[in-house]
């Protein structure tokens, strides 16, 4: 915990007028359908408000008043739904009590339902008291932080009424829905009255800030409550027993495995904090107010987390005995940064082209494979296409590399029933992608330079847009493409969103930095270019399922491609090195993780019993196992060297490769 602790002045006022709000509210020794939630004495030993007074140390009397009474409430919901619904099952009464509870919280205008229990009348009088002060884009935020905490509750109660145990992904994913973080997140800004600018509150680095924070407090809790939850409630929604199952450990070692994975998000958050959000304000102009409002929550989410431990520490709420450290916070900051120093060291300290001992693995189609009858002249015209355009340039690809990693042999099984002008869209579009990742590596991978990367993507969007002249074989082939596609709007968002990735691979890449594992799984959706195949052939997929999918194909494409990127192309962001270095594993342990990980989401996607991407999984997996592109042969092969790594993209004259004129 890298961040001093600090108490609110304002305690006693906020634990006096928190217990009287808690009372007027019903909360206090009033049973609820036969069943009493909380008495005086759990409330007073709980205490919220020394939560609040640690988490907010610098909120104001009243703001810490209102933030307290929140908390209150939440803990509130969070026990009222254990008593009433998650100990006997009840799904349906559940849902019925969630629906009501979004009666009281209107984006706009006044609640007009008359509320009938604790939670609701606590809700719509904590909303009153708070949504008016802030703008339209918190308030939209807010509603729907609020409207995901309480109806993840539902993923919880399926969860254990099935006596189901999520995968690690999934439960990093639902957990900050049902944990209540981003909520937490939201109520940082209103506590130091710094909004972050709408502009930017949906951006990569803004997003990460607060997938780091709300995993961190998370998986802490999970710590804490591992003994109250596992062994007396029976809930299944715990990380540390989570990671026990997953991956075969022992509670402990679990625990520690969940220690380390918190420590990496922090590390992550500070990362992002430092290298991402300045440039942000650059690119987006953001004024020196509104970058103070950024730095201002930035350090409020920081403050939560050094407050939120020491609660936890204090709590008659957790498992806490003899955890409390009693040294000074300075010796207690400094003792954290040396005991995780080794953990952030690894991950700048991976030789690259280093050897690779295990072996390319081979793996069925998770679903039937249905071929596109018109694949065979899809080939023929797809080298044609690529020709004319100039893909096979002789300094990236050439002939025999194209054909080696057969894409139309992938469009044949991700689209089976499109016409053959359509399949030829989709096989073009999947050759252009896969060129320009190869392409992205030979030109930025040598050189490192972050800025004509960006100036390079920042032009392709600009392509998609505008009647630009084509300057290299990319750009060619991207406006023969372009017209030839339908819904070109999602299409460009796509790309956007993958050749934007892209950046993210080669700044871990010039850093030297093996990425943490949770944000190499998100960013693994876009660098993959999953979300570009899917708008082509399954535009009316489920987000959720996209990400399901998405995932299994990100996970496997890393088992495939693992020699390649790590021994030839000396690339950071594969997932079994993520996982090799996170658990300080060997390769064919990590190789096992990440092949269980890819498994796993498979086996949510059948839970989910939903057809609509199948085709998708199985033309994927069943491209990796016959496409050329990562076999042995392939990898001592290229158009403008040959040896036997496969090292040697510096010797390129890298003017050739880049628009002309630059």
């Amino acid at each position: 915990m890298p961040y001093p602790a600090r108490l609110n002045p304002h305690l006693d006022r906020a634990r006096a007028h928190s217990k009287a709000w808690a009372r007027g509210m019903d909360m206090i020794d009033v049973p609820q359908h036969g069943r009493v939630v909380w008495t005086e004495h759990d409330l007073d030993s709980h205490d919220y408000a020394l939560l609040c007074a640690y988490t907010h140390p610098d909120a104001g009397a009243a703001e810490l008043d209102v933030i307290t009474d929140w908390y209150v409430w939440v803990f509130y919901f969070d026990d009222h739904f254990l008593e009433l619904y998650k100990r006997t099952g009840d799904i349906e009464s559940a849902r019925a009590y969630l629906d009501r509870i979004d009666l009281f919280m209107p984006a706009e205008g006044k609640i007009t339902a008359t509320p009938e229990n604790p939670v609701e009348r606590g809700l719509a009088d904590l909303w009153d008291r708070t949504v008016p002060h802030r703008s339209a884009a918190w308030r939209r935020r807010f509603v729907d932080s609020t409207k995901a905490l309480l109806e993840e509750s539902l993923w919880e109660l399926a969860n254990i009424n099935e006596g189901r145990l999520a995968n690690p992904i999934e439960y990093v994913e639902m957990r900050r829905k049902v944990g209540g973080a981003p909520w937490s997140a939201n109520l940082v800004e209103h506590s130091v009255h710094a909004e972050v600018p709408d502009a930017i509150a949906a951006t990569r680095p803004l997003e990460v800030l607060r997938d780091c924070f709300a995993d961190s407090v998370h998986l802490r809790n999970d710590l804490f409550s591992y003994q109250r939850e596992v062994q007396d409630e029976g809930e299944l929604s715990n990380g540390v027993l989570v990671f026990e199952k997953f991956l075969g450990l022992t509670t402990q070692e679990a625990v520690e495995a969940v220690n380390d994975l918190i420590t990496s998000r922090l590390h992550q958050f500070e990362h992002t904090a430092l290298t991402e959000v300045p440039a942000l304000f650059d690119e987006h102009g953001v004024d020196p107010a509104a970058r103070a409002a950024t730095f201002a929550y930035v350090k409020g989410l920081q403050d939560w987390q050094s407050g939120g431990h020491e609660w936890h520490l204090r709590s008659s709420r957790y498992m806490n005995e003899g955890a409390l450290d009693d040294r000074p916070p300075a010796v207690r900051i400094l003792s954290s940064l040396l005991a995780t120093a080794p953990q952030r060291l690894r991950a700048y300290n991976h030789p690259p082209f280093s050897e690779v001992r295990v072996a390319r693995p081979a793996v069925e189609p998770p679903f039937p494979v249905r071929l596109n009858r018109h694949l065979d002249g899809c080939r023929r015209r797809n080298v044609d296409w690529a020709r004319t355009t100039g893909l096979l340039d002789g300094v990236v690809w050439d002939e025999r590399k194209l054909r080696a990693a057969d894409l139309p042999l992938c469009a044949a099984g991700i689209h089976p029933d499109a016409t053959a002008e359509r399949l030829d869209v989709t096989s073009d579009w999947l050759t252009w992608s896969t060129y320009a990742d190869d392409w992205f590596q030979e030109v930025f991978g040598a050189t490192r330079d972050l800025a004509a990367a960006k100036a390079w993507h920042e032009r392709l969007k600009l392509f998609m847009g505008d009647r630009l002249s084509p300057l290299n074989p990319l750009e060619t082939a991207l406006a023969d493409l372009w017209p030839r596609t339908d819904d070109r709007d999602a299409v460009r968002r796509a790309v956007e969103s993958m050749t934007g990735s892209w950046l993210w691979r080669l700044a871990n890449l010039a850093q030297n930095r093996i990425p943490d594992p949770i944000d190499h799984i998100e960013m693994r959706r876009r660098t993959f270019g999953a979300e570009l195949s899917m708008t082509l052939t399954a535009p009316g997929a489920r987000p959720a399922l996209k990400n399901l999918a998405a995932d299994y194909g990100g996970l496997l494409n890393d088992l495939y491609s693992y020699r390649k990127e790590i021994r030839h192309d000396g690339e950071l962001d594969n997932g079994v090195l993520v996982v090799r270095n996170f658990l300080g594993c060997s390769e064919e342990r990590a190789f096992e993780v990440v092949a269980d990980l890819a498994d796993a989401r498979l086996a949510e996607f059948r839970h989910a019993a939903d057809a609509s991407l199948q085709d998708w999984l199985a033309g994927v997996a069943h491209w990796h196992e016959h496409a050329g592109r990562y076999t042995g042969t392939e990898l001592g092969h290229h158009p403008r060297f040959s040896g036997p790594t496969g090292i040697g993209t510096s010797s390129l004259r890298i003017s050739s490769l880049l628009p002309a004129g630059r």
